[in-house]
C-alpha cells in the first residue's frame, strides 16, 4: 500500500469515527428530549402515587402519605425531580417501582422477551403476508381476485384491535377449542424444551394474529399499488421486450423495487406495534411490557411507566437504524446518492 493509499485510508477511518461519535451525541440528545417529555407527560396526569399506595395499605391519612411522598422523593421539588430522573438515564438508573418493590430495569428485562415475541412475530407476519398478498393483488390488478383481497384488507382495517381479539377467541377457543385463549404458556405442568416451545406457540397465535391485521392491510394496499405503478416502468416494457419469463419479471424487477415502500412504512410503523400490543397483552393476558403499562397506569407507577417510555423510544430508534440497513440492502443506489 502506497502513502497515498494508506493517508486516504487513515481518512476513511477518521472520518467514520467522527460519524459514530457524531451519531451518539444525538443518540444520547434525543434520548434526554424523550425522557423529559415523557417526565412532563406523566406527571401532568391526574391521580397520586401516595395515594394510591396508601389506599391500598388501608391507612390513606395525612401523616402516611407524607412518609410515602418523602421515601419515594414525590416531595421535592418538579425541576429536583426532572434531574434526578435525568441523571438516572444517564447512568442506565430506571428507578424503583412503588407498586412491583422491584427495581424498574429488572422488571422490564423480565417483561421484555414476551413483549419482542409478540411483536417480533406479528410485524413479521404483517410484512410477509402483506408483500405476498399485495403482490398478488397486484400483478392481477383488476380481476376478481384483486377484488376479493382488496375487500379483506378493507375489513381487517377496518376492525378494531380488541373486537378482533374478542372475536379469534371465541371462534378458535370458546367454539372450537384449538388454540388456548389467555396467558403466555400453561402454568404447572412440566414439559419437554420442544413441546414448551410449541406450548408457547399455541399461546401467541391469537394475540398475534389480532396485533397484525391492521397492519397487514396496510402494507397489503401499499404493496399492491407499488406493484401496480412499478408494472407501468419502462423497464418493465424492456424486460418484457427481452423475453424474460412473467415469475421472473415479478422476482427480479417488480418486486424488488415495488418493495421499497413498504420497507420505509414498515420501518416507521414497526415501533408502533409495541403501542398497539397495550390492547392485545391487555385482552389476552400476555405477560409483556403493553400489560405492564396497563397495569402502572391504574397503579401511578410513576417509575415504570417511565421506564417503558423511554424502553420504547430506544427501540424505535433502533428499528429505524435497522430499517435504513434494509432499505441500502435492497437498493444500493441509496447509499449512492446519500454520498452524492
Amino acid at each position: 500500500m502506497s502513502h497515498v493509499e494508506r493517508k486516504a485510508e487513515g481518512g476513511r477511518i477518521v472520518a467514520a469515527a467522527f460519524a459514530v461519535l457524531a451519531w451518539l451525541v444525538k443518540f444520547i440528545g434525543v434520548v434526554l428530549v424523550i425522557a423529559t417529555v415523557s417526565f412532563v407527560i406523566v406527571r401532568a396526569a391526574p391521580g397520586d402515587p401516595a395515594q394510591v399506595m396508601a389506599g391500598q395499605t388501608g391507612a390513606a391519612d395525612e401523616q402516611m402519605l407524607a412518609q410515602l411522598r418523602q421515601e419515594y422523593g414525590l416531595d421535592k421539588p418538579y425541576l429536583i425531580q426532572l434531574a434526578g430522573h435525568l441523571k438516572r438515564v444517564l447512568t442506565v438508573d430506571l428507578g424503583y417501582s412503588y407498586r412491583q418493590q422491584r427495581p424498574v430495569l429488572s422488571l422490564l428485562a423480565e417483561r421484555m422477551p414476551a413483549t419482542l415475541l409478540l411483536t417480533g412475530t406479528a410485524f413479521l407476519l404483517a410484512l410477509i403476508a402483506g408483500i405476498v398478498l399485495g403482490t398478488l393483488a397486484g400483478v392481477r390488478a383488476g380481476r376478481w381476485s384483486d377484488t376479493l383481497l382488496s375487500v379483506v384488507a378493507l375489513l381487517l382495517y377496518a376492525m378494531p384491535v380488541f373486537w378482533l381479539g374478542l372475536m379469534l377467541v371465541l371462534l378458535f377457543s370458546v367454539q372450537l377449542d384449538w388454540l388456548p385463549a389467555f396467558g403466555y404458556a400453561t402454568i404447572g405442568v412440566d414439559m419437554p424444551p420442544l413441546r414448551r416451545a410449541l406450548d408457547i406457540l399455541s399461546h401467541l397465535a391469537l394475540p398475534a394474529l389480532s396485533l397484525s391485521a391492521v397492519y397487514l392491510a396496510i402494507y397489503t394496499r401499499l404493496m399492491r399499488s407499488s406493484v401496480i405503478e412499478v408494472m407501468h416502468q419502462d423497464f418493465i416494457k424492456t424486460a418484457r421486450a427481452k423475453g424474460l419469463t412473467r415469475g421472473r419479471i415479478i422476482a427480479k424487477h417488480i418486486l424488488r423495487n415495488a418493495i421499497l415502500p413498504v420497507v420505509t412504512v414498515a420501518g416507521m410503523q414497526a415501533g408502533a406495534l409495541v403501542g398497539g400490543a397495550v390492547v392485545v397483552e391487555t385482552v389476552f393476558a400476555w405477560p409483556g411490557l403493553g400489560r405492564l403499562t396497563y397495569d402502572a397506569v391504574l397503579q401511578r407507577d410513576y417509575p415504570v411507566l417511565l421506564g417503558i417510555f423511554l424502553v420504547m423510544s430506544v427501540l424505535v430508534i433502533i428499528i429505524n437504524l435497522l430499517t435504513d440497513a434494509i432499505y441500502r440492502a435492497i437498493d444500493p443506489r441509496v447509499t449512492t446518492r446519500a454520498r452524492s
